[in-house]
């Protein structure tokens, strides 16, 4: 009954810790082209995005993904037997991934605030795709728990990957014909 338990607060915290992710570099995005918006409008959009950053950080996204692994762990000391299991380790490796995006955004996070990003709107655009895809292969995992499933996963993520560039690029394109900054 616990793993049950376990269960379903680890895919309610999954999904709260996935909009904070999503959400996350949108953010990033549109703190990096305030700047084209003049110095006094930037200064203002600055201070706004920096407070609505560090809010969804610390009080969604971050305890989100504490209460996601807690879970997991609760689930994995009920079943031990699952970390025998070749999809699991793939998926672990997936969400160590992920864990590592979380803190990668996190540095970006501070750099936006502290003005010392690099980030342009288009690589923050790319990066923002990076949890997609990491979301992807994960469902294929625990959904088809197979190898040879595994394979054709792959492909296919290789092939959103690819999709997931030309939109952006083709988005990019859109907004350039009808003169918007980009």
């Amino acid at each position: 009954m616990i793993y049950l338990y376990a269960k379903a607060v680890h895919i309610i915290f999954v999904i709260c810790w996935m909009a904070g992710l999503f959400y996350m570099p949108r953010l990033f995005i549109y703190h990096t082209e305030a700047k084209d918006k003049g110095i006094e409008a930037y200064q203002i959009l600055h201070k706004q995005f920096s407070i609505m950053e560090n809010r969804l950080w610390w009080v969604i996204t971050t305890p989100a993904m504490y209460i996601t692994i807690a879970s997991a762990l609760v689930m994995l000391h009920v079943n031990p037997a699952l970390l025998s299991m070749g999809w699991m380790q793939f998926k672990l490796a997936f969400v160590v991934g992920l864990i590592f995006y979380h803190f990668k955004s996190q540095q970006i996070m501070y750099r936006l605030r502290d003005e010392k990003s690099t980030w342009s709107s288009g690589q923050l655009r790319m990066w923002n795709e990076v949890s997609t895809v990491i979301l992807f292969a994960i469902v294929f995992l625990v959904i088809l728990k197979s190898t040879l499933n595994w394979i054709f996963g792959v492909v296919g993520l290789l092939g959103l990957a690819i999709l997931l560039m030309v939109l952006i690029k083709l988005y990019k394109k859109y907004r350039k014909s009808k003169g918007e900054q980009v």
